[in-house]
Formats: C-alpha cells, sequence, structure tokens
C-alpha cells in the first residue's frame, strides 16, 4: 500500500526541483511552467487513487488562503519589477485597460453568465467579477522582467502594460465581488446595498488602500535606503527577505481597517521602486519574491490539475466550455481592443495587450472569498466555470506567450535598427 506522506515528499521535493530548473528549459518553447505542473498535478492525482481530493468546495477555507498568499507576493513582485515611474501619459495604457476594458468584461461576462448558463443574478455578477481581473501570477512569460538598474531603461510597451494591469485589477475586481456578496445576502434591490457598497466598498476600502501603500510604502523605503544608522539602513545588508515583510505588513495594516490589500501591496511596492531607482537592492527584493512566488504557483497549479481530475469538472455542460471559450477569445480581446483604440499603443502592440488576458489565481481567490463570505446556490458549478477558465488560460496563453512574445521583440528590434540582420531562427 502507498504511503501518502511519502508520496506528497516525494512530490515536493520533484516540485521543487522542477521549478527551479522549468523555467530555463521552457524559456525558449511554445510550453509555460504552469502547464507543466498543471499536466503534473493531474498525472499525479490520476495515478494515486489514494491521496485526498483537492476538492475547492469542501477545502474552501484553503483554497482562499493558499490563493489570496500567492497572489499578494505576485502583486510586490510585481510593483517591484515596474521601471517606468506611475504618470498620468507614462500609464495611459493602463489607465485605459482599468477603466475602459475593465469595466467591459465584468458587463460582457456578466451577461453571458445569465443568458448562456443562466445563472442568477448574484452568481452571474460574481462569476464576471472573479473573471475580470488579469493575472500577477501566470502571466509571468509576458510580464517584465527584474527591475533595471539604469534608470533611462524602458519596458516595452505589451510587457509594462501587461504588469502593470494585472498589478492594479486584482485590487479593483474585489468592488464588483462585494456586489455579488450583498446580493446574494440581502437581494438584488439596490436600496438594500447600494448605499454602503459606494461608501465602504468602492470609497472607503479603495482610499484605505491607496493611502496605506503610499505610506508603508514610504516607511519602508527610508527603512531600506535612507536610515542613518547603518545597520538598520537593509539595502547594505542585501536581505531579500524583508520584501515579504514589506508584502505581509502592508496587507495586515490594511486588512485590518477593512482596506483592499491588494491594492495596498502593489502601491507599496511601487513607492519602495521609486526609491534610489539604479540601486541593486531592488533587484534582491524582486527575486526573493519571485522564487517565493513560484513555489506558491507551482502548490496551486498542481492542485488544479489534481481538483480537475477528482471531480471539478463532474456535470460539464457544452455551454460551460462555449462560455469559456468567449470569455478568453472573444469577451477580453474585444474590451481589450475597445479600451485601447485611439491610444498611443501601435496596432501589433494593442492586438497583443488585448489577447493576453491571463485568468488565473486571482479568479480562483475571488470565487472562494465569494462562496466562502455570502450565500450562492450551487457553488460547485460556480467553481467548475471560473475552473474551466483558468486551465484554459494556461494552456491557450501558456502556449502562445513565447513565439509571440519573440517575435513583437524581433520585429522591435527590426524597426529600431533597419540595417541590422535578422536573427536566424534556432532549431
Amino acid at each position: 500500500m502507498v504511503e501518502v506522506g511519502a508520496v506528497v515528499y516525494a512530490a515536493a521535493g520533484v516540485a521543487t526541483l522542477l521549478a527551479a530548473v522549468l523555467p530555463r528549459v521552457v524559456s525558449r518553447v511554445p510550453v509555460s511552467v504552469p502547464m507543466v505542473f498543471l499536466g503534473l498535478g493531474a498525472a499525479v492525482f490520476a495515478v494515486f487513487g489514494g491521496l485526498p481530493a483537492p476538492d475547492p468546495v469542501a477545502h474552501g477555507s484553503v483554497a482562499r488562503h493558499l490563493t489570496e498568499l500567492c497572489v499578494v507576493t505576485s502583486l510586490m513582485g510585481a510593483g517591484l519589477a515596474l521601471n517606468r515611474p506611475v504618470g498620468v501619459r507614462r500609464w495611459g495604457t493602463v489607465w485605459r485597460l482599468l477603466g475602459i476594458s475593465m469595466p467591459l468584461s465584468v458587463v460582457a461576462v456578466g451577461v453571458l453568465g445569465w443568458g448562456v448558463l443562466g445563472l442568477g443574478v448574484a452568481a452571474s455578477v460574481l462569476v464576471a467579477a472573479a473573471l475580470a481581473p488579469t493575472d500577477p501570477v501566470l502571466a509571468t512569460e509576458v510580464q517584465v522582467g527584474e527591475p533595471a538598474e539604469n534608470p533611462d531603461d524602458d519596458e516595452d510597451e505589451v510587457r509594462f502594460a501587461l504588469t502593470a494591469e494585472a498589478g492594479l485589477n486584482d485590487g479593483l475586481a474585489f468592488p464588483f465581488t462585494h456586489v455579488a456578496v450583498a446580493i446574494s445576502v440581502v437581494g438584488v434591490l439596490p436600496s438594500a446595498w447600494l448605499g454602503h457598497w459606494i461608501a465602504v466598498d468602492v470609497l472607503w476600502r479603495l482610499a484605505a488602500g491607496v493611502v496605506l501603500g503610499l505610506a508603508t510604502g514610504w516607511l519602508l523605503r527610508k527603512l531600506f535606503f535612507g536610515s542613518r544608522s547603518p545597520k538598520l539602513r537593509l539595502a547594505e545588508q542585501a536581505e531579500g527577505f524583508v520584501a515579504l515583510a514589506a508584502t505581509f505588513l502592508t496587507y495586515g495594516v490594511t486588512e485590518l481597517v477593512s482596506g483592499y490589500g491588494f491594492v495596498a501591496v502593489f502601491v507599496c511596492a511601487c513607492t519602495i521602486r521609486a526609491a534610489e531607482r539604479s540601486h541593486g537592492y531592488h533587484r534582491i527584493l524582486h527575486q526573493y519574491v519571485e522564487q517565493t512566488e513560484r513555489m506558491l504557483t507551482v502548490v496551486v497549479v498542481f492542485l488544479l490539475g489534481g481538483a480537475a481530475v477528482t471531480g471539478l469538472f463532474d456535470g460539464l455542460r457544452w455551454s460551460e466550455a462555449l462560455f469559456a471559450g468567449a470569455v478568453l477569445v472573444l469577451v477580453r480581446p474585444a474590451a481589450g481592443l475597445a479600451g485601447l483604440a485611439w491610444g498611443r499603443t501601435g496596432p501589433r502592440e494593442r492586438v497583443a495587450i488585448s489577447f493576453f488576458g491571463v485568468r488565473g489565481v486571482g479568479s480562483l481567490f475571488y470565487i472562494a472569498y465569494a462562496i466562502g463570505t455570502g450565500d450562492f446556490a450551487d457553488p460547485a458549478r460556480l467553481w467548475r466555470v471560473v475552473g474551466l477558465v483558468v486551465i484554459g488560460s494556461i494552456l491557450l496563453h501558456g502556449a502562445s506567450a513565447t513565439p509571440v512574445m519573440r517575435l513583437l521583440d524581433r520585429l522591435r528590434r527590426r524597426e529600431a535598427d533597419p540595417g541590422h540582420a535578422p536573427e536566424a531562427t534556432p532549431v
């Protein structure tokens, strides 16, 4: 008889080694690291039938806190990686994605949930809210890399826009989630929830997230770079793990006052990044967060693959498969193109940014949070629909990210240096 504990330890060891090796192995092929671990999780749980099923409905609290930890860590990494200072014009593409594309996506997905899936109002709003944010966890292939030490270095528009959008819209999906929870508890009439939603869930929580993110980021960057005592000036100690201290401190303080911790963590990271932009300590902080995020991502995606073969998709309907396909290949691209129309991005960049609306761990968190907070009928179906979209995004965007981004990079270099000979295509 196979001992479950031994299998878990062995799988953890293999997964850890693969997490270190795979990013380099698959960097030039149309396969992403999440794709590998999704398949590995499905294979392990299919072969070893004695393992406990990672059922997100039965283990909702575990799913919520594990995905929460994964997302909040990735938000710190995304903010630290951005080299471009925050500004109205400099971040124009991001503001368009947040202000136009995201609300359009929410409306379109909500209508599809109601009309195609036959969900109730609360469930339709919840699915729309959960699938609204793009993901900072699974989209590393289309996001910026490490912080640049040269402040004049700037990211290309596609990677910058997708990174900054994912960093901010994970928190901005919360107001829509609270609407779904409120409708599920008190009913659809706006008089029962609208006033509290505007005053608390929109104004207070967002303001608290932004203000506390700025405040903690300012205090931490003073500690990192400006302390009068060399012993407290952590930038000189090169301690990378304090990035986690910054993440957890910011998130915890903001959540204590009922603010949006996701927003606060990303704002904190951008505030820290704004100090001493050429300092190498930013890269040390980012590398530590990235390694932690990678391990957490391995766990979440591995368990998602296991859930897929142990009952997550029981009762799957054709309408749900069509819904998932429409969200990935119709709703996000159309909303993205609408938001970026007449903007400063070129046509290639607009298409790429609109297509790579990766859905991932953030969507899983919102479903787990709302089901644990509200009163939704048939939570298994909600998990099934969102899980299908996330797995579809892992496969679709994971397979296309490397070739598409390499093509864009090649075209951009050719336009910057018309006399340069084209690269030979690697075998």
